[in-house]
């Protein structure tokens, strides 16, 4: 039987890490997308090989810098679709792989980008984490270094939170951790027993 795929996400300061690692907390698999491109942009990893052409400023050493990248990117935001094209396969190939290694009737993809990239149609399902707006700007605004121009520049490349609630299977706020815990079992139980 192939695993159930349950897409996870939830734009920045929802809470969507915290979620996913309630997932792993539960025993189940969880593929991460942010992850995925650490690993590619890590010495040795074929997103350096991949990138030194086009932008060699951010490679040193065999590893991409991830800030020299946002430099980059910051004085010509064109450029990110030749990023994105040189990346998304590789991020492909790395989710494909753990799918084909991973033995387990449910598997979860966390995905940032899950519905702007149509990530969300190789999934059975998908579960958006979120909340009100006023805790997610309290969130982010929170994280060393980040400033309001960071934040708004995030959001403008992520879907609006209602629109990703439109096309969610699932919706969870976060609240509580106890809550959302206790979502996610519930969750877990009901996937598991209507995919046996």
């Amino acid at each position: 039987m192939t695993a159930f795929r349950l897409g996870l996400t939830g734009s920045i300061g929802m809470g969507k890490s915290t979620t996913a690692a309630m997932f792993r907390d539960e025993g189940v698999p969880v593929w991460d997308a942010d992850a995925a491109v650490h690993r590619l942009y890590a010495q040795g990893g074929a997103g350096a090989a991949a990138l030194a052409r086009d932008f060699p400023d951010a490679v040193t050493g065999g590893v991409v810098s991830r800030e020299a990248l946002k430099t980059i990117l910051a004085r010509d935001p064109r450029r990110l679709s030749r990023l994105e094209a040189l990346v998304h396969p590789l991020v492909a190939a790395d989710r494909d792989s753990y799918l084909a290694e991973t033995a387990s009737n449910l598997v979860v993809l966390d995905i940032p980008l899950l519905f702007e990239k149509g990530t969300d149609l190789m999934c059975d399902a998908s579960l958006l984490v979120t909340a009100p707006p006023a805790l997610q700007h309290a969130r982010v605004l929170a994280r060393p270094g980040m400033t309001e121009a960071q934040f708004h520049l995030i959001l403008s490349r992520q879907m609006p939170d209602p629109e990703k609630r439109a096309r969610a299977s699932h919706i969870v706020e976060t609240l509580s951790l106890d809550q959302v815990r206790a979502y996610v079992r519930a969750l877990i139980d009901h996937i598991r027993a209507s995919h046996a």
